[in-house]
């Protein structure tokens, strides 16, 4: 079972529900009103693997596309 307050806390950026952390060569994000949904992404946008369907994966790129320079170095 994922603790999501755990996840939020550690979360880089959280947008609309979803949290964003930032790992070494990609972006993980958790949809924490549905801890089964989640999608990891590269920092160009990518998806490497998801859980989420297209809708949700579209939605969350349009957030990481609008935000994705809070989380640069």
């Amino acid at each position: 079972m994922i603790d999501v307050i755990e996840v939020a806390d550690r979360a880089d950026m959280i947008i609309n529900g979803y949290a964003f952390t930032k790992e070494a060569d990609f972006i993980k994000v958790l949809n924490l009103n549905n801890p089964e949904k989640a999608v990891m992404i590269d920092k160009t946008g990518d998806v490497l693997e998801t859980s989420m369907d297209d809708i949700e994966i579209q939605v969350v790129k349009r957030y990481w596309d609008k935000n994705k320079e809070l989380l640069e170095d």
